[in-house]
């Protein structure tokens, strides 16, 4: 296993670049989507500031399930459609959200996150999940961590044999 530090940047590619080369090592050689899945949610937890929370809700049985995940225990099942991370599963774009307490339907797992991201996984036009990070700080998530982020979920899907469903 390799040693991952932090980086002390403030250029937010730079940062992502880092992020996404250690994901890279971590799953190059492992292919089980529970073992991949894991090491990412602790990735994300260990390398970003301020959040709270991040991990992988799972598509199953129409609706999504707690997964692999880092921080306080989570609500265990989302609806599609409801919340921030049932919007995304249903509308199959990632939710950049600034204030979650002005997002309609908002789930508040913990009262603590005050602005969450939330990227689907899809492959082959099918739901396999979505990634969920969430910060205790408003409007803490942008457009390069859209970006970045989603790379990080297509690296993922690419070395990782998630189950279309588990």
């Amino acid at each position: 296993m390799r040693r991952i530090e932090k980086i002390g940047t403030r250029d937010p590619k730079a940062f992502y670049d880092h992020v996404n080369g250690n994901l890279k090592g971590l799953i190059a050689e492992e292919k089980d989507w529970l073992a991949n899945l894991s090491n990412a949610s602790g990735l994300l937890y260990l390398l970003m500031d301020q959040i709270n929370w991040a991990g992988f809700y799972l598509y199953k049985d129409d609706e999504l399930i707690l997964g692999p995940f880092q921080g306080k225990p989570a609500c265990t099942r989302i609806e599609i459609g409801s919340g921030v991370c049932g919007v995304a599963a249903n509308t199959f774009k990632t939710q950049v959200v600034e204030d979650v307490n002005a997002f309609p339907g908002h789930i508040a797992c913990d009262p603590d996150s005050q602005s969450e991201i939330v990227v689907p996984m899809i492959r082959e036009g099918k739901l396999l999940g979505v990634l969920d990070i969430d910060s205790p700080i408003k409007k803490r998530f942008n457009q390069v961590d859209r970006e970045y982020l989603e790379a990080f979920v297509e690296i993922l899907l690419k070395h990782t044999d998630i189950p279309l469903s588990y």
